[in-house]
């Protein structure tokens, strides 16, 4: 009987575990990996604990039975509305003494690391916006949440770190899911009008500022040949002036002409001088003039100087031949 009592002392303890054994409730040494004895009960007891395992703690999930969402789960943003948020919590044990020691829940020691998870999530999510908690922000309350948690387990001693906090649903509440649906069908709606707009502004915008550019640079063009001409005509002006003051006449007289070459030379009537007239036939290539002055204009044919001989009536050719007998006389 002595053997079987000594014999009950015996344990083995894993790669993955730690042996806490205890004298009389007392902790007295923390036994590694291999086979170990301790003093029989009720002198020793061991409690052997994992270190390895990852242990999951999922909050804010769905009650099998009744089917409803547990009230843990909604959580008040700090624009004052409500989220529906589930998420799981990961973690090991680092300190086997601390874990069995320091956490007051007996042998339900999860319930210490749901009770921080939940109380961790509701004070970030409570810093955060509605919309930053659903969409863009899952990530960053995960982190946030993930050093929150590991700061008060580390003030309670309770050996434990935590792994990974992992956001696996953010939603409104099913009472006003469908208005949030159609809230959110109408942000999407406007940030797409949005790019539409921007898209239509960044194609219009860059050819009205080439077009500005452009209008720009004709017109600082025009301002320097107005410019230029300006000049120009000035310029002349004090030449002629100049000429003017030395032979007033002259430059009076070439003035004159000059204009007068410029208005003929653009017009297409024809100016005949009848007194000067030595022939009773008279050819005008009125075709050639009119081209000269308007190249573009269709100017009908000409008649043939023998069609102009018999167009001449009779009358006209004895009055010619009369009037040039009488300048004759007068000349002699």
């Amino acid at each position: 009987m002595l053997l079987v009592w000594i014999a009950s002392g015996f344990y083995i303890v894993d790669a993955s575990q730690r042996g806490v054994v205890l004298r009389f409730g007392r902790q007295v040494e923390i036994t590694d990996a291999g086979p170990r004895w301790h003093l029989p009960y009720p002198i020793e007891a061991v409690e052997v604990v994992n270190l390895s395992q990852v242990r999951t703690v999922e909050v804010g999930y769905r009650d099998n039975e009744k089917n409803k969402m547990l009230k843990e789960s909604l959580m008040l943003t700090d624009d004052e509305n409500i989220v529906d948020i589930q998420f799981a919590v990961q973690y090991y044990l680092k300190d086997p003494a601390e874990y069995l020691f320091n956490n007051r829940m007996g042998d339900d020691k999860e319930t210490v690391v749901r009770q921080v998870a939940e109380t961790a999530i509701r004070e970030v999510v409570g810093r955060s916006k509605m919309d930053f908690v659903l969409y863009e922000g899952r990530e960053q309350v995960a982190a946030d949440t993930t050093k929150l948690i590991q700061d008060i387990l580390d003030r309670y001693k309770s050996g434990i770190i935590i792994s990974k906090v992992t956001m696996r649903n953010a939603q409104p509440p099913e009472q006003v899911q469908a208005a949030f649906d159609d809230a959110v069908k109408a942000g999407q709606d406007r940030e797409r009008q949005k790019n539409e707009g921007q898209a239509y502004a960044n194609d219009v915008v860059p050819r009205a500022k080439g077009a500005a550019a452009r209008l720009m640079q004709e017109a600082d063009g025009y301002k320097q040949r107005v410019i230029a001409d300006a000049e120009g005509d000035a310029s002349r002006f004090k030449q002629i002036l100049v000429e003017y003051e030395k032979a007033p006449q002259v430059t009076r007289e070439r003035m004159y002409q000059d204009m007068k070459q410029q208005l003929l030379t653009s017009t297409s009537k024809v100016l005949i001088d009848q007194k000067s007239g030595g022939s009773n036939l008279l050819y005008l290539p009125l075709d050639k003039l009119i081209q000269s002055t308007n190249p573009v204009a269709d100017v009908p044919a000409v008649p043939k100087p023998t069609e102009q001989l018999n167009a001449v009536p009779s009358d006209a050719a004895n009055g010619s031949r009369q009037s040039l007998s009488g300048r004759e006389r007068e000349a002699r």
